[in-house]
Formats: structure tokens, C-alpha cells, sequence
């Protein structure tokens, strides 16, 4: 069988769409089809943690209500108290110190750009929270947590023309005094997070603390099957590094992920965002997950606090992170933390190539543009791969005839058809596979490519003549069909296959790649049109140079 560059073409055509393909199976919660078996290694628990029971906690943790568990605590006077900063908006009601809702003042909704994007919510099924309590007993009963209702202390609500605003709330219950200090600064998307305990019986109490991120299951609003995203649970620590838990496997019991930790964070990742609880380092806690009932789940953090004796008290000191997927935030808030912002497989080749076009863009100030000078840079690096298979092909253009003629002679024997055709390529020193090399290199940048787009926040929102956002399909589909332009002629300066079959196939494929790209990024799509035009320029040229005098 002759290998040509049809037929790798067409090997790579299939292998991008099994690598897209199992990226989404990834983002959506299933098993990788390149793995065998889970790639953490997890630490089990002696006592798995069930659906609504308690948070299998620290040994000198008692039994205790259990976070997220259904509760029915009397009817109380409450309010919802709004903050407000230079980047965010957080509602944080009294009932329970929860963070009901907080918007990103900087960056808009993906589904209606005329509003901010929104993450901690209680808008009907949409349910996502941040909250925060005691479990343990005392002589006089249950501890403050999340349904007990507090109090708040007068003060600033908005942040002018300091540094930071702070929201104090108080409660008192089970002959315990529980004070949340939230502390939110300015340009900045970390909020501290302050638990101030007060033993005010006459035994000593043993409580624990938890922190608690809760979210329904639902697919985020503007989910497609073409772009679709990851939302769910992840958590890091030094021990087992990175995991990525899905809701599916929360609801059934089958997740698996750390137990025990000393370090690490607790997170709700979605598309560009995430909210992290960050304990403090050096303390020993428990993670846990729950399915909560009604399609809502948990990830949360159990933290023994020791004894506190009557009258004294004990304080922990904690962060939430919630905001966007900016590499140099995420990188400075926790170590793993920029984890969230997942580049899946191709993350080795990722990570560079924004480094690039980050550096770029400093310069340039516009994503398009950017990612215009990004290609012609890709090109400039591989032209003397690309110079080298553009001479091969060129040569295999010029032979094209002498194959036609060996095809007619040995139609009837394809072995010496073969070995006619191999001696043709030595006598002319062509290399057969020279003009797929370029394509079969650059192919695992392009992947790579799709990530950075599919995860970099920095482009969200990214305008460039009349595309809106590059990280979004192009509305008017002008890049997919100029894409297919390009490919069909770049087909036309390539040698034609002889066999007729094999020549329809070549020109249905800048048709089967322009309808996978009417779904992909712009920014994608973009890449490779101008990859496309400049490859277009280089091959006229040299299949010029290397043509037949007439």
C-alpha cells in the first residue's frame, strides 16, 4: 500500500478526533479511553464516608451533626448583608454566615454578556454555596453551624478608600460563642476567613470546624455538546497532588479521592472559574463528599480543633479563593491551585505555549493579533521541516506521471506495483512521508492549542474584528469556511492521488474539517487559517522552484 500524504492525513484526521473525543469524555466526568486505571493514587479511610452521615473527622473529633445534613432549626430574624469591593460582590446571609451569591464585577456572564458572571447562587435549581460551622456537642447541645442564625456587627459595607472591608458575624449555641470574621481586600479574590471560638460552659468542649463548597449537578448554562466544560469537585495535597471528582460518582458512592490530609485545598471548579477553601498548613483534617439529596452535592474539610477549655479560645484562620482561572493568581493564592486550570494530557506542551502568547500579548494588547504573530512564529520555528517536506512533495508532483505509468503497467500485481514505486522514490531520492512530517508535528501543537483556548480566562471575552470572544465558536462562520478555502487549495498545489477514489476522499476532507471547526474556538479556528495561508505561500514557492521546464 503506497503511504502518501492522503493517508496520513486521514490518520490524523481520525486520531485528532479520538483525542477531542476522550478530552470531552475527561471534562464530563468519564474514564479516559488512554487509561487503565484511575491515575491518583488515593488514601483510603477506615471509615468510608456515607451519603449524609457524618465526616468521617479527626479521632479526637466527636459525633456530630452533619454538615449539609437536612436540619430544622427554629424560625429566626435574618438578613442578607452585601459587600462590595473593586472586583467583587458578595451577599453573605446571617442565617448560617452562607455566601449566597457573589459576582465577579469584572468579567460578564457567558450566556447574557449584559450581566456580571455570578458564582456562589440560590436561584431556584442553580444552587451553589459557601459555607462554614462547628460540629461536636457541648453539655448545653449543638454548635453553631451553617442553619444557626447570627448576628451582625455594625460597619462598612463597601470598600472606597481603603484596603479591605471586614464582616463579623456572632453566634451562640450549645454554650459555644462562634465568630466569623470574612475580610475582603481590595483587587483581590481571596476573602479570609476567620473562626474565633469561645468556650463559655463550665466543661471542656471538643469541636471541629468544617468547610463546606456545595453545588447542584446541573450542567452550567451554555454547556454544548461541541464545547463542553467540567464543573465538580477537585481537591489537591501534597501526598496525592491533583484530583478532578465528578457528581455522578458522589451520587452513586464510587468516588474515590484523599481521606486524610495536613495540607491542600477543597474546591468547586467550573469553566474559567473556581472557589477554593484553603486551610490552614500543617493542620489535620478530613475531606469528605455527600450527595445531599435533591441533585445537590458537598466537598468539604473537617478540622479538629482540640480542646478548649471553659472560658478560653481557639481561633483558625483560613482562605476562600473565588474567582477566575488567572495563571498568576492561582499561582500565588496555594501551591496546586493553578491545577484547576486543566490543560488535560496536553498540559507539557500547554503551559509554554501561553507563556508565549501571554509574552505576546504584552506587547500587542490583542488576543487576535496575538495568536496571528503566535503562528507565524509556530511557522518560523518548523520552516525547516516544513521547507524540507514542501521539496518533497514538489518532487512528487514532478514524478507524478512516471506513477501513473507504473500504476497502468502493474495494475494487475500490486506487490510489484509497490516495489516499482519504492524504486522510483530511490532513483528520485524522495521521501515519501517528508511532506507529512510538518502536518504529524505541528499536529500535538494545535492540540495543545484547543486547550489553551478551551482554559485560558484571559482570552474570555476576547474581541478581534467581528468575533466578539475567541474562546467561542465564530458567530458568522466566516474563519471555518475561509478555512476551507485555504485547505482545498493548498490540496490543488499538493501532487493528485491517481486512484479517483482516493481523489474524492481528499477533497471531501476540507469539508469534514470546516464542519468540526464551525463548533471549535475562534481563536482555533483563526490558528490555522493563517497557519494555512502561510503554508500556502511556502509550498507555491518551492513547488515553483522545483517544477519542470516546459
Amino acid at each position: 500500500m503506497e503511504i502518501n500524504k492522503r493517508t496520513i492525513l486521514w490518520i490524523v484526521f481520525a486520531v485528532a478526533l479520538v483525542v477531542l473525543w476522550n478530552d470531552w469524555m475527561v471534562a464530563n466526568g468519564k474514564q479516559s479511553m488512554f487509561s487503565a486505571q484511575p491515575p491518583a493514587k488515593v488514601a483510603q479511610a477506615p471509615n468510608p464516608v456515607k451519603p449524609n452521615d457524618l465526616p468521617t473527622a479527626a479521632t479526637t473529633a466527636p459525633a456530630a451533626t452533619v454538615p449539609g445534613a437536612p436540619a430544622a432549626p427554629a424560625p429566626v430574624q435574618t438578613q442578607v448583608i452585601t459587600i462590595t469591593t473593586d472586583v467583587v460582590k458578595a451577599d453573605i446571609d446571617t442565617a448560617g454566615g452562607v455566601i449566597r451569591r457573589l459576582e465577579l464585577l469584572k468579567y460578564r456572564d457567558k450566556v447574557d454578556p449584559t450581566k456580571n458572571q455570578v458564582l456562589f447562587q440560590s436561584n431556584g435549581p442553580r444552587v451553589y454555596l459557601a459555607q462554614t460551622g462547628l460540629t461536636g456537642t457541648s453539655t448545653a447541645g449543638v454548635l453553631p453551624n451553617h442553619n444557626t442564625a447570627f448576628t451582625a456587627r455594625p460597619g462598612v459595607r463597601t470598600l472606597d478608600n481603603g484596603n479591605q472591608v471586614q464582616l463579623v458575624l456572632d453566634a451562640e449555641q450549645g454554650g459555644v460563642r462562634l465568630t466569623k470574621t470574612f475580610t475582603f481586600k481590595r483587587n483581590d479574590y481571596v476573602i479570609d476567613v476567620r473562626h474565633d471560638v469561645t468556650n463559655l460552659t463550665q466543661a471542656p468542649v471538643t469541636p471541629s470546624l468544617y468547610f463546606q463548597l456545595e453545588h447542584d449537578g446541573m450542567k452550567p448554562a451554555g454547556d454544548t455538546y461541541f464545547n463542553s466544560s467540567y464543573t465538580g469537585p477537585t481537591l489537591w495535597t501534597s501526598q496525592d497532588h491533583y484530583q478532578k471528582l465528578t457528581f455522578d460518582k458522589i451520587a452513586k458512592g464510587t468516588d474515590d479521592h484523599t481521606k486524610t490530609a495536613t495540607d491542600g485545598w477543597i474546591a468547586i471548579s467550573q469553566h474559567f472559574f473556581v472557589s477554593a477553601f484553603i486551610p490552614p498548613e500543617k493542620a489535620q483534617r478530613d475531606i469528605y463528599t455527600k450527595a445531599l439529596g435533591n441533585d445537590l452535592f458537598a466537598i468539604g474539610a473537617v478540622e479538629p480543633l482540640g480542646t478548649v477549655a471553659p472560658g478560653a479560645t481557639v481561633s483558625n484562620a483560613a482562605r476562600l479563593y473565588s474567582g477566575p482561572q488567572v495563571q498568576s493568581l492561582l499561582e500565588k493564592v496555594t501551591p496546586g491551585l493553578d491545577l484547576v486550570r486543566d490543560y488535560a494530557w496536553a498540559a507539557i506542551i500547554a503551559k509554554p505555549i501561553f507563556a508565549t502568547m501571554n509574552w505576546l500579548h504584552s506587547m500587542i494588547g490583542n488576543w487576535g493579533w496575538t495568536i496571528m504573530a503566535f503562528t507565524i512564529l509556530i511557522k518560523l520555528l518548523f520552516f525547516p521541516l516544513s521547507a524540507a517536506g514542501y521539496r518533497s512533495m514538489a518532487k512528487m508532483k514532478t514524478v507524478t506521471p512516471k506513477m501513473q505509468a507504473l500504476r497502468e503497467r502493474h495494475k494487475n500485481d500490486p506487490a510489484k506495483m509497490q516495489q516499482a514505486t519504492m524504486e522510483l522514490y530511490k532513483a528520485e531520492k524522495i521521501n515519501p512521508l517528508g511532506g507529512c512530517l510538518p502536518i504529524v508535528v505541528q499536529m500535538p501543537v494545535f492540540l495543545a492549542l484547543y486547550w489553551v483556548l478551551q482554559a485560558a480566562v484571559e482570552m474570555r471575552g476576547a474581541t478581534w474584528l467581528w468575533i466578539p470572544d475567541l474562546t467561542l465558536k465564530d458567530p458568522f462562520f466566516i474563519l471555518p469556511v475561509l478555512y476551507a478555502i485555504s485547505m482545498f487549495i493548498t490540496q490543488r498545489l499538493n501532487p493528485q492521488p491517481a486512484d479517483p477514489v482516493q481523489a474524492k476522499m481528499m477533497m471531501f476532507m476540507p469539508l469534514a474539517f470546516s464542519v468540526m471547526f464551525l463548533f471549535f474556538p475562534s481563536g482555533l479556528v483563526l490558528y490555522w487559517v493563517v497557519n494555512n495561508l502561510i503554508s500556502m505561500a511556502q509550498q507555491y514557492v518551492i513547488t515553483k522552484k522545483f517544477a519542470p521546464a516546459k
